[in-house]
């Protein structure tokens, strides 16, 4: 076993990660990212896609174009970045990080700590579906890497579950290297994605997409055969007679993304909504060495501002461990009506910063506002699937406690 002394020490090699790398090593301080895959990038090394990139950089990239870009930016890879190192367990008393690598147990002290662990895929299994467990089912993710990373298809003829964002990009995805997409099951009343991918992957590709409805069977022995369908209610209860059977021997789940903070939740306070840990805007936990940034604290639409968060992470741990003292944070949200994943929940205004929101519900008109006072109004319809940003300039005549609200207009 051996200890290393690290001024920054960052968790995760996703876009976050990078970004904060990015940031820490231009701010002068000894950084080091661990990445506990055999390289950097995370899922955009798999997201062969445009559409990434166009608010930071200003052009349509791909992921892996993406990543690229944050390679060039960072320089100095070999120096900074260690892949195939597996985080055990952080001992936040002693400000050590152990970690296991192919040369053995590694402990480091850092000064700050940039957690960028990102999300992971909920399996068809939380679903509690019956029927076997048979092959032929994967998540939205997996089937994903197969295509573009193996070159392999899953099958022949499939059904998604689940309309998030993943799951519709691998309908189209399919469809394109000649699979048979029978359509998507949705079991809420609207999609789970964004509406540009429910045109652009569905609609454009004649894939039919079944809202309030999900799979209530799986049928098969060793490899799918099929699943049967139908409607649900609104208390998500199966309607009867409203069964039918698909014949398929695929089954690709899209059913949601789970933060990842296994390592912190026992000694970092977490929000029960974004599941994810409660962070100023600076990027900082409630424990004051540990900053945390990207998918991990919330889930995000766009990667775009997975990276600017990483960046505000790198540069204000860097401060940190420059020994420069911090701004306290004086305000703190609190959620109203319609809100449901917010961040940050406490701001120090000291500086500008973006908030993420996301409404509870759809609605048609609406207008947010901060302790009562109409920050913004939408003539338009937004969306649970479609995260709200929203750049705070001013705090005169805030209350400590700001209640944030999206309120209906007629």
């Amino acid at each position: 076993m051996r200890k290393e002394n690290i001024d920054v020490l960052i968790i995760g090699g996703g876009a976050a990660g990078l970004a904060a790398a990015i940031e820490a090593k231009n701010m002068g301080v000894k950084t080091l990212l661990l990445e506990r895959d055999r390289s950097t990038g995370g899922v955009l090394n798999q997201c062969i896609h445009n559409g990434f990139g166009l608010h930071v950089f200003k052009k349509e990239l791909t992921g892996p174009e993406f990543m690229e870009k944050l390679w060039e930016e960072l320089g100095d890879l070999d120096k900074i970045v260690r892949t195939n190192y597996t985080v055990l367990r952080i001992d936040h008393l002693n400000r050590e990080v152990i970690t296991l690598s192919e040369s053995g147990i590694v402990v480091f002290k850092p000064k700050a700590l940039v957690m960028a662990t990102g999300a992971r895929e909920r399996s068809l299994n939380s679903l509690r579906i019956p029927g076997s467990r048979v092959s032929g089912i994967y998540t939205a993710g997996v089937a994903q890497k197969m295509v573009n990373i193996y070159n392999r298809l899953p099958g022949k003829k499939v059904l998604i579950v689940g309309s998030g964002d993943i799951g519709l990009i691998m309908a189209r995805r399919l469809k394109i290297e000649g699979m048979d997409v029978v359509g998507v099951v949705e079991i809420m009343p609207e999609p789970g994605g964004l509406i540009r991918n429910v045109v652009q992957c569905l609609e454009d590709f004649d894939i039919p997409l079944w809202l309030s409805h999900t799979v209530f069977r799986i049928h098969g022995k060793e490899r799918l055969e099929g699943v049967t369908i139908g409607k649900v209610d609104e208390n998500f209860k199966p309607i009867p007679g409203t069964e039918r059977f698909i014949e398929v021997d695929t089954l690709v789940a899209s059913v949601g993304l789970i933060p990842q903070n296994g390592l912190i939740e026992d000694f970092v306070e977490m929000d029960p909504i974004n599941r994810g840990p409660i962070i100023d805007d600076l990027m900082r936990t409630t424990v004051e060495w540990i900053f945390a940034a990207g998918n991990n604290v919330a889930i995000h639409d766009l990667v775009d501002f997975v990276y600017e968060e990483g960046k505000i992470a790198g540069e204000n741990a860097a401060k940190y461990a420059l020994g420069e003292k911090l701004p306290e944070v004086r305000f703190e949200f609190k959620r109203g009506k319609n809100v449901g994943v917010l961040l940050p929940q406490r701001f120090t205004g000291t500086q500008q910063f973006k908030m993420y929101l996301r409404p509870k519900k759809t609605i048609e008109r609406s207008e947010l506002t901060f302790a009562g006072k109409i920050v913004r109004k939408f003539n338009w319809k937004i969306r649970p699937s479609e995260m709200i940003d929203l750049k705070v300039t001013s705090f005169e005549d805030l209350p400590k406690e700001v209640v944030v609200e999206v309120k209906e207009i007629e």
